[in-house]
């Protein structure tokens, strides 16, 4: 591994349930009525507002922001940060070779770098690199960044899948707060280019960087939006009963938030 910086201290709050430490959490019920005109019956969403004058740290549905749930492909981020780390990668433009085997969303089926593993969710592409990292060397680097239980189970292919690893939406923020300060025992460099990758929109003086999750039953949507005076995180789970018409909901709730914060501009 290149580079493996020990960070005790910070590892072992890490493992701790994020209100612990985090300050004091506001709930925040008048955005519940967002939740309610999407029809998002069960969801949380946990907001950290560090601009300048505008501080705060908010929760919709404080006990399901505690809960720890499959991360699915928000598990990707980290992810892509092992592999980096661990010399499996070496830059953005490295090329994985497709398979040739034909899977349900066309944009698997080609050949991908890691910037297109992450933009299109390419399961085969960190199933790859997760039996190139092996079940050893990825819990101690789930263990060393303190990301949810830590939880490998019994196959190294689906663990950020199939219910092994857990992670609440309060340990995805801190994850991303960690990363924005480039505070994660990684090399400079990785971080910079995984928060490159992460960029979704930008306009004239904001940046919105993301990564979307979902395992089939609970859809994520995380990140932050970086601005002038500072930045605001964000990290949404909501159960997804109607599947795949519930999953534009997650950025509807999220969008609908941050423009009422001032955040992001209407519309966006």
């Amino acid at each position: 591994m290149r580079y493996r910086p020990i960070l005790p201290a910070l590892i072992l709050l890490t493992l701790l349930p994020l209100p612990a430490f985090a300050g004091d959490w506001q709930p925040r019920p008048d955005w519940a009525d967002i939740f309610a005109e999407q029809r998002a019956v069960n969801g949380t969403l946990v907001i950290v507002d560090e601009r300048e004058g505008r501080e705060g740290h908010w929760v919709v549905n404080p006990e399901r922001a505690g809960e720890r749930l499959s991360p699915a492909s928000t598990f990707k981020v980290p992810h892509a940060l092992f592999a980096l780390d661990a010399g499996l990668v070496e830059d953005e433009f490295e090329v994985f070779h497709w398979d040739g085997v034909e899977r349900d969303v066309p944009a698997w089926n080609q050949d991908q770098t890691l910037r297109s593993a992450l933009r299109f969710s390419t399961v085969w592409v960190f199933q790859r690199l997760a039996d190139e990292l092996g079940a050893s060397l990825e819990r101690e680097y789930l263990s060393e960044t303190g990301y949810g239980n830590a939880d490998v189970g019994g196959d190294v292919e689906t663990f950020w899948l199939d219910g092994s690893l857990r992670v609440s939406a309060f340990e995805q923020v801190d994850f991303l707060e960690r990363l924005y300060d480039m505070a994660l025992p990684f090399a400079e460099a990785d971080q910079r280019l995984v928060k490159d990758i992460l960029i979704n929109e930008a306009g004239r003086d904001w940046i919105l960087r993301a990564k979307s999750g979902w395992d089939g039953r609970v859809g994520w949507w995380v990140g932050w939006v970086e601005l002038p005076a500072g930045p605001v995180f964000f990290a949404l789970n909501l159960d997804t009963p109607e599947r795949l018409a519930d999953l534009p909901k997650r950025e509807a709730i999220t969008r609908a938030v941050l423009s009422r914060l001032e955040a992001l501009p209407m519309g966006e």
